[in-house]
């Protein structure tokens, strides 16, 4: 199973990014595997393509929103949040240094 990164950034004077961001948020949770990485970015755990990623979650977006899946893979490294680093060691493998 891959770790990908999900990353998005919603235009906030738009109307209704709110809701939107609230259902993507929903299906990113419901639908796999998660780790909260930052306020707008995502690990989650899963089988589907980068492609199939994007296009399931495109639909909360407009054209001025951004979204990227990006695979994540070893070595990594990283500065957070105790959980969420065990999270991804868990899925990963240990961290670089």
């Amino acid at each position: 199973m891959s770790v990908r990164l999900v990353a998005y950034d919603m235009n906030k004077e738009r109307r209704g990014w709110l809701n939107d961001r609230n259902k993507l948020l929903a299906h990113i949770k419901k639908t796999w595997a998660w780790a909260k990485l930052s306020e707008s970015a995502y690990a989650i755990q899963t089988q589907s393509s980068a492609s199939a990623i994007k296009q399931a979650l495109r639909q909360y977006l407009d054209d001025n929103d951004t979204l990227y899946v990006i695979t994540l893979a070893r070595p990594m490294s990283g500065w957070g949040f105790p959980p969420v680093n065990e999270w991804l060691v868990e899925k990963l493998g240990p961290a670089e240094g």
